[in-house]
């Protein structure tokens, strides 16, 4: 798998990330398992979770395999803090003692001693900016963390953060901003990639299937193995369950049709190859569904589909 640099950094990252959302939840450790030595086994290094995934489980499941089933040394780790579980209720906390102690229960949770990449995962008004990124600077002059980087930042919010990590010598400069990018969600294009273009940010794109739909599964209904079938994810799928989606899920299904190709293949290829974007992260629950992302590294979309794939999405 090719490697890219993330943002104006020496940080090396596989150009397609494994995320680990539904690990310690939905998926459990065999398929976990499953799923980190076949993206490992074929050259992806760039494994992201957070403190707020499944409570803490998902960093819980992936420490045990790093080291057992996976050498630490052939993963790029990444996780978040900023957002978790407080009395049963979602809380945003990005203070610096907040953040740092997360930090600290991610370590025990991953056993490791740091990350690669350590990232802030909402902004919050609450708190000043300054203090939220003195504790990345914290995070990596004590050797929690090699790099930092930001997540579900606007485009002001994340030029600013980026300026300020620049403006003084001794602060520790952004590498990436995580956020939500995929034919269903062009938003970031307007602000996002822009600012982070012009501070050096690398940018990872997460839920590029657009939240599942853009693999073409609920375009006869909702699947009992779905997320959209569960509680906690119904509402979240949803929202891509509209006419417009439908429009552009049928556009990617005629262009894999044309390439002999999946339409996962298809949406994620177009991500993955978009200016600016440093890697797709994708989260499966099987070890089968990622296979079929894992193919898509040697695709590439002829110009013409792209560009009728990119007039069918525009918003």
């Amino acid at each position: 798998m090719q490697q890219r640099s993330l943002g104006a950094t020496g940080l090396r990252v596989s150009r397609l990330g494994l995320g680990t959302m539904t690990w310690g939840r939905d998926t459990d450790e065999h398929e976990a398992r499953d799923q980190l030595v076949s993206f490992v086994e074929a050259g992806g290094t760039l494994v992201d979770t957070a403190a707020a995934y499944a409570d803490g489980h998902s960093e819980e499941l992936l420490g045990s395999l790093i080291g057992d089933v996976v050498p630490r040394d052939d993963v790029v780790l990444a996780t978040k803090a900023g957002l978790g579980l407080h009395k049963g209720r979602l809380r945003v906390d990005t203070s610096r003692g907040r953040l740092l102690s997360t930090l600290d229960a991610s370590l025990r949770r991953l056993g490791v001693d740091h990350v690669d990449l350590w990232q802030v995962h909402t902004w919050h008004d609450g708190v000043p900016l300054e203090e939220t990124l003195s504790a990345l600077d914290l995070a990596v002059s004590s050797g929690r963390a090699s790099y930092v980087g930001i997540s579900n930042y606007s485009g002001w919010q994340s030029a600013q953060a980026a300026t300020w990590q620049r403006a003084v010598p001794g602060r520790t400069v952004l590498a990436s901003t995580q956020v939500e990018y995929s034919l269903l969600n062009r938003g970031i294009e307007h602000e996002v990639l822009p600012a982070a273009e012009a501070t050096g940010l690398g940018v990872l794109a997460w839920s590029p299937l657009g939240r599942g739909v853009l693999t073409g599964k609920y375009r006869t209904g909702t699947p009992a193995d779905s997320r959209a079938a569960t509680s906690q994810f119904s509402s979240f799928v949803e929202a891509y369950l509209d006419e417009r989606s439908a429009s552009v899920v049928e556009a990617v299904v005629r262009a894999a049709d044309g390439l002999d190709l999946s339409p996962l293949q298809v949406a994620l290829a177009w991500v993955r190859d978009r200016p600016g974007v440093t890697a797709p992260v994708v989260g499966a629950r099987t070890a089968a569904q990622l296979a079929s992302a894992l193919e898509s590294e040697d695709v590439v979309l002829p110009a013409e589909i792209t560009a009728a794939l990119d007039d069918v999405s525009a918003d």
